[in-house]
């Protein structure tokens, strides 16, 4: 990837002089009339989307390298995160549609491997299969749209697409409802990638992968291949009338579900889903509205800010585990979290300049992209406007409420049970009151850990009020902490390790 970053930025470079690059590398020809040929195209689009890609991946890699340490599908992980990144680089630089359709394929398995790393897990296992399933109904469609535009033209490739097909729509020499229902085959499968309203639904639940994952395909990959797509076939979406218009339709309806969604969810992860769902709004809304640069702009700036917020949020439910251990339900709730500004400082810090940047504020990086599509939108349609301005409030609102929670206040572990629910409000009128409370939790406590120690036969060492085991009890979820190998217990959570740290501090 570092070799791929590196050739994408001298690309980037001859870019500039605006000289594309179109090669075939070898062909596949059937009979005299039919014939593949596979190759690559190196544009301005193509070049953005190497470096994103790219970058993104190797700082999620770094991470994942010190974040999955312990897990014992370490190889694994990585081999389905490489073949993920090189899917994803394959799409970017093909050719033809039916090259974009093979490698679009791969993403999806990739995408379905990942989310269900940890399949011995139902939860994750059902995930992604609704994310395999959800997203096979767009690419049903995407293949029949790439079908039709072949039966209409006679090519894939896009140089001879788009001339050919200008030419059709000039001359009225094909049925335009037709072109329109084929036009819509198209972005169904973008949609489904690009996790657009109606087919949002798998978004949420490919939170229950891994955490490098989720920022690699909410971030550079997964969710910007539909982006890209409809970007690529700009051309087509141009020339037929109707369709700009459903794609911003789409788009705002899209951008205001995501936002209210976000606001009510107690997982940090599946809050940070939704807002994914709708920044991907705002930027199929620039791309409707014909502000094609400005959405490539917000693509890349809400990667990175992105990126940025889910590897911090994964250093969060990292510091979180040494107190609650290995249960999702309980490291990634916002209600157990609070206060951690005084234990993860530099975790706290990065995490709040993501918050501001994808809240819109000077000078971030943010707030250039999201400024431009707001000022546009009110060219296009003042209805849809005052739609992105309100949902812009909304993103602020739903941000700040995801930092506060987690970084400000008081550590909520202490002050509740692990199910969530409030302790009974007789306990404070109880004749032994908080002190009560206090000696009945320790007691459930060593009487869970001394219950550990006999199953496991695992060597238990009291000295200085702290706690050592020698075997990794990744795989039994205790109902209050479960400790990592040779790791120790701590009532409050602690910073993360350095690569980690390194990572967050160069997003």
């Amino acid at each position: 990837l570092s070799i791929v970053m590196i050739m994408s930025i001298d690309l980037s470079i001859q870019q500039l002089n605006r000289t594309y690059i179109y090669q075939y590398i070898w062909s596949w020809v059937i009979n005299n009339n039919f014939s593949f040929e596979f190759g690559y195209l190196i544009d301005p689009l193509s070049s953005i989307m190497l470096i994103l890609i790219s970058s993104v991946g190797i700082i999620v890699l770094i991470y994942s390298d010190n974040y999955l340490s312990h897990d014992q599908g370490y190889l694994r992980f990585f081999a389905y995160m490489s073949f993920f990144s090189t899917s994803m680089l394959g799409l970017v630089i093909s050719s033809n549609l039916i090259q974009i359709y093979i490698f679009w394929e791969l993403v999806g398995m990739c995408s379905y491997l990942l989310i269900g790393f940890w399949f011995t897990r139902p939860v994750a296992a059902n995930a992604c299969q609704k994310a395999f399933v959800t997203n096979r109904v767009g690419d049903f469609g995407f293949l029949l749209g790439i079908l039709s535009f072949y039966w209409i033209i006679g090519s894939f490739e896009f140089q001879d697409l788009f001339e050919i097909f200008n030419n059709l729509i000039y001359n009225n020499e094909v049925n335009v409802l037709f072109v329109i229902f084929c036009a819509i085959l198209l972005f169904i499968g973008a949609a489904a990638k690009s996790a657009q309203f109606p087919l949002h639904v798998w978004l949420p639940d490919a939170m229950e992968g891994p955490t490098p994952i989720s920022a690699l395909i909410h971030a550079a990959t997964m969710v910007a291949a539909g982006i890209f797509l409809v970007a690529r076939l700009l051309p087509f979406f141009i020339a037929i009338p109707y369709i700009k218009n459903g794609i911003s339709f789409i788009a705002i309806i899209t951008i205001f579900l995501g936002a209210t969604l976000a606001l009510a969810q107690k997982d940090i992860k599946k809050g940070l889903a939704y807002s994914t769902m709708s920044q991907l709004g705002y930027i199929m809304l620039a791309i409707s509205m014909g502000s094609y640069r400005t959405a490539l702009f917000h693509l890349i700036t809400h990667a990175y800010s992105k990126a940025l917020l889910f590897l911090g949020s994964g250093s969060v439910i990292h510091s979180m585990e040494t107190v609650v251990g290995y249960s999702p339900d309980k490291s990634q709730n916002l209600v157990l979290m609070g206060g951690l500004r005084k234990h993860v400082p530099i975790t706290k810090i990065a995490f709040l300049l993501g918050t501001l940047s994808l809240c819109g504020i000077p000078p971030l990086a943010c707030f250039w992209s999201k400024d431009e599509i707001l000022n546009d939108s009110w060219l296009y349609s003042p209805i849809f406007a005052i739609i992105a301005w309100s949902t812009a409030g909304l993103t602020a609102f739903y941000m700040f409420r995801i930092y506060l929670l987690t970084f400000e206040g008081h550590f909520n572990v202490h002050f509740q049970n692990y199910n969530g629910k409030k302790i009974s409000p007789f306990a404070s009128i109880s004749l032994w009151g908080k002190g009560r409370l206090k000696t009945i939790n320790k007691s459930v406590l060593f009487e869970t850990l001394l219950r550990i120690t006999s199953n496991e036969n695992s060597s238990l060492s009291l000295k200085k009020k702290k706690i050592y085991y020698n075997e990794n009890l990744r795989k039994n979820v205790q109902p209050f902490i479960t400790i990592f190998a040779n790791k120790k217990i701590f009532l409050y959570p602690y910073e993360s390790d350095d690569i980690i740290l390194f990572c967050l501090l160069l997003l």
